[in-house]
């Protein structure tokens, strides 16, 4: 059974916000994801034997393309689902005709860690204190990926 990756709707947010509870400990909120459904962000949802297996966001800035969400459910994982999905958003991007792809990861995400770096992406920076943490703050690494 292969993935169907099509447009992210409204109908959608209701089960989308469902994986960002069970994933994050500070998820997107219901109108972070209406924000860039209305704002024409490529929100991208990824479907699985007609199941809603992850989904994406991804921003355009100039000749930039921002990551700004990519999430698998807990049923999903370890499956290689993440890096279908991103290879989509990178293919996207690169039909758009832009060519760096950005993102900002939890210092302490090492499996998406992994998995950018992996997949050609660099660190360039650490944004300091970036993410909400139970205990204060969390630093960001920023990757950037040539197209």
């Amino acid at each position: 059974m292969s993935e169907i990756f099509r447009v992210m709707d409204f109908e959608d947010l209701a089960r989308v916000i469902e994986i960002e509870k069970e994933l994050y400990d500070f998820p997107w909120t219901k109108g972070n994801f209406a924000d860039s459904i209305q704002s024409g962000y490529a929100c991208i949802v990824m479907e699985k034997g007609g199941f809603m297996a992850g989904y994406g966001v991804m921003m355009k800035i100039a000749d930039e393309a921002h990551l700004l969400n990519l999430s698998i459910s807990r049923n999903w994982q370890g499956m290689g689902l993440g890096r279908k999905l991103l290879d989509h958003l990178m293919g996207l991007a690169r039909k758009e005709g832009l060519h760096s792809f950005h993102l900002e990861v939890r210092s302490s995400n090492d499996v998406a860690f992994n998995l950018y770096s992996s997949s050609g992406f660099e660190e360039i920076a650490v944004r300091p204190d970036y993410y909400p943490a139970h205990k204060g703050r969390e630093d960001a690494v920023l990757m950037r990926a040539a197209l």
